[in-house]
């Protein structure tokens, strides 16, 4: 699921500010971008992340800044002599200005480098309140967004059984309609008087008990009662059941469709796998 959490604050000489993104994803996939100073708590950064946020692709950004008064530095004297001495000896070649070169070799890698090498453990405990703030504001993101779906995804169960309804009342013309046929079928190619009308009614019934979809229609009724169900179930983790029972709806409607022998309860069947489709596209949303 979709969402973005930001969160920041001033704690001494220092600001926190963590942003972090997510998008679908069926596994906890993290990308993050944090300062040196946080690289010895990476590992607990990332474990943080993962049981706050569960799944996702996930980008966090971690950024601390300080003011300069209270940054220590360290000047690496000999990095720098290499440096002048060499960038010398070319500016010397090429006849160029050198007025301005101490300035640029200052800004070279590993000349001038922030002497704290870990964050003390105090801002570390506020950089932890600052990361669960910003993963908090991506959460409630996704409850938005996971209202809307659930909405969405009663929508589309309602409307199944709006087709199943209307399957349930075209059933008993189906068998009539069926029946029809096969008398018609003998009368014209056999003829009424050379047929025995017992037998065949004996026929016709078990043949209509092999095409009977009465079964598929209380099964999938009740997966439909189970959706909702689970949907109102207050456990964090649900779409990998959801998405199991949607399973079971479509071996259900395809049943239907392959014993319905009637071009009407064949529509309903189509549109039951439309409505089928685009809730399996929304369940993959569902953490």
């Amino acid at each position: 699921m979709t969402g973005y959490g930001r969160a920041e604050k001033q704690e001494g000489d220092k600001n926190f500010l963590v942003e972090v993104r997510s998008l679908n994803g069926k596994q906890f996939d993290l990308r993050l971008q944090i300062p040196p100073l946080l690289k010895p708590f990476e590992f607990d950064i990332r474990n943080l992340l993962s049981e706050e946020l569960e799944r996702g692709s996930i980008e966090c950004i971690i950024t601390i800044r300080q003011n300069g008064a209270s940054k220590p530095v360290s000047v690496n004297t000999d990095l720098l002599k290499v440096y002048y001495q060499s960038v010398s000896e070319v500016a010397e070649e090429l006849n160029a200005d050198v007025s301005q070169l101490m300035a640029a070799i200052l800004r070279l890698p590993e000349v001038v480098t922030n002497s704290s090498e870990m964050l003390p453990e105090k801002d570390w405990q506020v950089c932890k309140k600052v990361i669960l703030e910003a993963a908090a504001e991506l959460n409630e993101h996704r409850r938005e967004e996971g209202a809307a779906m659930e909405t969405d995804l009663l929508q589309r169960v309602s409307q199944i059984e709006a087709h199943q309804e209307t399957v349930a009342k075209l059933e008993p013309l189906r068998r009539q309609k069926i029946r029809d046929g096969l008398v018609k079928l003998l009368e014209e190619h056999v003829g009424k008087e050379h047929y025995d009308a017992n037998r065949m009614e004996q026929e016709l019934i078990f043949y209509i008990e092999k095409i009977d979809i009465s079964e598929e229609q209380v099964r999938l009724k009740n997966h439909c009662d189970y959706f909702r169900a689970i949907l109102q179930e207050k456990e964090k983790s649900k779409g990998k059941k959801l998405s199991f029972i949607l399973q079971e709806f479509g071996r259900e409607i395809n049943t239907t469709g392959s014993k319905a022998n009637n071009s009407d309860i064949q529509k309903c069947v189509v549109l039951m796998k439309d409505e089928l489709e685009k809730a399996k596209e929304q369940i993959l949303n569902v953490l």
